[in-house]
């Protein structure tokens, strides 16, 4: 199984490094020296990491063959992507990979189904899961532990215990202002 792990960002000085977009959790497993990444576009690889370093808070890759900016800068906006094991785990407990996840039937703690994963979206703050109903629409639930209480991959479900108004239109709305008259007084 193939999972892209960075994005080659911009050039970095003369040499041939690039910085790297880093899409993995595990960046000293995935991209370290001597790993062989495939690429998207195809065209671009395969690449064989030659260096890594972090500077100023960015990693920063060399590859084998690239030793100029000019070719650095060619690779710019390239996936690279690693062979996985399907059966591998992640190493954290509660971790798991998108490939994982993907197809879960999604339900609440009381056993009614919410519908199926179909993608895993990585934001800044948090990842959602966008999980497709049996009539069509989409719900995006925050993969955050009060919400997301349970994943089971044996039994191939994620359990919810969505807060009210997130799955439904029930939203509980309170409000410590009083009531606004509907007639002005003048």
């Amino acid at each position: 199984m193939q999972l892209v792990v960075a994005r080659i960002g911009r050039a970095h000085g003369i040499k041939g490094d690039v910085t790297v977009e880093v899409r993995t959790d595990e960046p000293e497993l995935r991209l370290a020296p001597g790993a062989v990444l495939a690429t998207d576009p195809a065209s671009a690889g395969p690449l064989t990491i030659e260096a890594g370093r972090v500077h100023s808070g960015r990693l920063l890759l060399r590859f084998e063959g690239v030793g100029d900016r000019n070719a650095a800068e060619a690779l710019r906006n390239t996936l690279l992507i690693a062979d996985i094991d399907p059966e591998e785990l992640p190493e954290g407990e509660d971790e798991y990979y998108d490939h994982q996840l993907i197809d879960l039937d999604v339900v609440t703690e009381d056993g009614t189904e919410v519908g199926r994963i179909t993608e895993i979206s990585h934001l800044p703050s948090q990842d959602l899961f966008i999980v497709e109903r049996a009539d069509g629409t989409e719900v995006l639930i925050p993969f955050v532990e009060e919400i997301v209480t349970e994943i089971d991959l044996e039994e191939q479900r994620a359990v919810i215990a969505p807060p009210p108004g997130l799955i439904d239109d029930r939203a509980e709305i309170a409000s410590s202002r009083e009531p606004a008259d509907s007639e002005e007084e003048s």
